[in-house]
């Protein structure tokens, strides 16, 4: 009777788990990043198929990006930090879809759709999953996290050591290799990021959530709509 007790209090530990976080498609409490930063740019990369898929992905319908009030809130300080440093923020994505996620999996358990290559050359592509470069639930669904980069306010490149979804060593933010002016610019973009309220992540030096997001165990799932 006592292991019957234990393995039904492990099941509703692991039930309490799956369904600690809900899926929502309130879109009220979100907002497009133009609405509050007028000089940002974009390369909305899972709108095209431009990414390691090498397909545009569900539920991107435009290239536009959102988040929610709390987390643009907090981008626009950003923003307004690095534009008196002299430069302008390029977003490679905000807000995505659970089923683009999803559709992330299934990509992935396909064994005949390698996608594209360059994104991952050191790793088989079932590794993404296993080694947690590509997770099955994404902080971007939560609405209050940010894929970016830096530009000069005349638009040129600002050099990083590496590219956005580089599923590589190389993506690490504090990777050994970079020249003086690529650690330079990567504590520019992370400095400001850290002072406006966001957090990073040891495995991509472009990612930042909002330390204190205000969804953080809601999933949206509504479609990225509008015009940018």
């Amino acid at each position: 009777m006592k292991k019957l007790f234990l393995i039904g209090f492990i099941l509703l530990g692991f039930a309490q788990i799956i369904f600690a976080s809900e899926i929502s498609y309130d879109k009220s409490n979100f907002a497009p990043v133009y609405t509050m930063i007028d000089d940002a740019t974009y390369d909305i990369r899972y709108y095209s198929s431009n990414n390691f898929t090498g397909n545009k992905i569900n539920g991107y319908k435009a290239p536009v990006a959102y988040m929610t009030k709390e987390g643009l809130n907090a981008l626009s300080i950003a923003a307004e930090d690095l534009r008196e440093q002299g430069y302008r923020l390029l977003i490679w994505d905000t807000y995505r879809p659970q089923k683009a996620v999803d559709n992330f999996v299934e990509w992935i358990n396909n064994p005949n759709d390698e996608g594209d290559r360059s994104f991952y050359p050191e790793l088989k592509k079932s590794d993404l999953l296993k080694g947690q470069y590509i997770m099955a639930k994404s902080g971007h669904t939560r609405g209050s996290t940010v894929d970016l980069t830096l530009i000069k306010k005349d638009g040129s490149f600002v050099d990083m050591g590496g590219t956005f979804d580089l599923f590589s060593e190389i993506s690490h933010p504090d990777y050994k290799k970079l020249t003086k002016t690529q650690k330079k610019n990567r504590k520019i973009l992370h400095d400001a990021m850290i002072k406006a309220g966001f957090k990073g992540i040891d495995s991509e030096w472009w990612h930042f959530t909002l330390e204190n997001e205000p969804y953080p165990d809601t999933y949206f799932d509504f479609d990225i709509e509008g015009m940018n």
